[in-house]
Order: structure tokens, then C-alpha cells, then sequence
């Protein structure tokens, strides 16, 4: 119990208490982040439950072990060498953030994250094990993603999965009430994606020769130029703010 009182002041951790399996619970936030100096390639303490943010990005940082079954405020693991979101937080009442890792898959994630779920630049491939559920955006942009099966069913903000290597939509969430950008990609089709996007639908920059299969209902902008589209057969019935084509 001393070492890990020893620890938890040496990484100015309060309010805290020791459960009998050694793990520790904390009534407040965790700030692991950015502290290179210290070395460390996993985390130095096993957490169980934190009430507030538990931030432990660290550019050595190989492994989650050790991280807190639940988290009610924000996960940030970004901007370090993980390979694997195994023994990340089952419960995440904020945001996921595992942006800039190394990460070719999303198993081991929360299935369901509060806020938004952010995990642009890795080297995902697929988005299976990932979230079913995201309360906020949901970013995979920059990745290698040929698909977004296994994606989230439902998102409360924005879809951005631009810069990728889609060749489909098949996998979307049927309805996005913000912003879906698709663009820098490889698709053909717009078959699969959203039916209805509260905010702005942006496919530009694609391989598209047709708009069938797009969204009928669209809240803000369309846009769909630098395609190879012949014609504008399948647009959107409804469209809030400009067509771009």
C-alpha cells in the first residue's frame, strides 16, 4: 500500500482511494499526459472507476493496462505508440480520444462512448470492435479504411471519414444529424450511406459517375464536385443549404 501511496504522489494523484485488489478508484481527474520525461511505456497504477477526465497521452506509452474500467469525463490516450486499445474503458461518459497511435484495429473499445470518438491517423483498416454507439462526432478520418462496416449504428454529431480508401458507404449509420464528409476517398457509389444528414453532405473529390443511392434529405450544403458524375440523377429531394456541384 506504501508503493502505491509513493506513486500516486509522485504523479500528484489526490482523492483517491485503495480497493483490496490494489487497483485504485478517483474522485476527480487524472493528467498522465505529456510527461515524457518520466518514462514510462505503461501506466503506473491499476485504476478501477475515475469520475472526471483521465488523460495518459505519452509519446513511450505502449499499453493500456492498468487504465479505469469506467471514466465518467474524457479518455485521451492520443499521440503515443499503442498498437492495441486492449483494456481500454468499458463505460466513457466523454470523449474516446486515441488519435495518432498505431492502431490497425478498434477492438477493445467502449461500445458505447458519451461524446465524441475520435481516432483519425492510425492505420485502421476496418472499424470492426469499435463503438456501436457515439453521443458526439465519430472521426476516422486518415486512415486505411476500404469500409465502414462494423462501424457505429448511431452518432449524434458528425461522420468524418474523408481521406480514406472507401470504395463504399455500405456500413453508414441510416441517419447523421450533423456533418458527413466522405471526401478524398475512392467511392464509385454513394449506395449504403446516409438517408438523411442534418448538416452538411460533402462527397467530393471522389470516383462518383452517379448520385444514386445518396441521401434524400440533406439540412445543409450538398457537395459533390470533382467527381466524374454525368448526371445529377439521385440528388437530394431536400437540400437546406447549397448545392455544389
Amino acid at each position: 500500500m506504501e508503493d502505491i501511496k509513493n506513486i500516486c504522489e509522485k504523479y500528484g494523484i489526490i482523492n483517491y482511494t485503495i480497493n483490496e485488489d490494489g487497483s485504485i478508484d478517483v474522485d476527480g481527474d487524472i493528467d498522465l499526459g505529456d510527461l515524457d520525461d518520466l518514462g514510462f511505456t505503461k501506466l503506473p497504477l491499476k485504476f478501477r472507476n475515475v469520475t472526471g477526465d483521465f488523460l495518459c497521452w505519452n509519446k513511450k506509452l505502449k499499453s493500456l493496462e492498468g487504465s479505469p474500467e469506467s471514466v465518467g469525463g474524457h479518455f485521451y490516450c492520443c499521440e503515443s505508440q499503442l498498437k492495441s486499445l486492449k483494456y481500454s474503458p468499458t463505460s466513457v461518459g466523454g470523449h474516446f480520444v486515441c488519435h495518432s497511435n498505431r492502431l490497425k484495429s478498434l477492438e477493445g473499445s467502449p461500445e458505447s462512448v458519451g461524446g465524441d470518438f475520435v481516432c483519425n491517423f492510425n492505420r485502421l483498416r476496418s472499424l470492426i470492435g469499435g463503438p456501436t454507439s457515439v453521443g458526439g462526432v465519430f472521426n476516422c478520418s486518415s486512415n486505411k479504411l476500404r469500409s465502414l462496416e462494423g462501424g457505429p449504428t448511431s452518432v449524434g454529431g458528425d461522420f468524418i471519414c474523408r481521406n480514406n480508401r472507401l470504395k463504399s458507404l455500405q456500413g453508414s449509420p441510416e441517419s447523421i444529424r450533423g456533418n458527413f464528409s466522405c471526401y478524398f476517398n475512392r467511392l464509385k457509389s454513394l449506395v449504403g450511406g446516409p438517408t438523411s444528414v442534418g448538416g452538411d453532405f460533402i462527397c467530393r473529390n471522389n470516383r462518383l459517375k452517379s448520385l444514386v443511392g445518396g441521401p434524400t434529405s440533406v439540412g445543409g450544403n450538398f457537395s459533390c464536385y470533382s467527381n466524374r458524375l454525368r448526371s445529377l440523377v439521385g440528388s437530394p429531394t431536400s437540400v437546406g443549404g447549397d448545392f455544389k456541384s
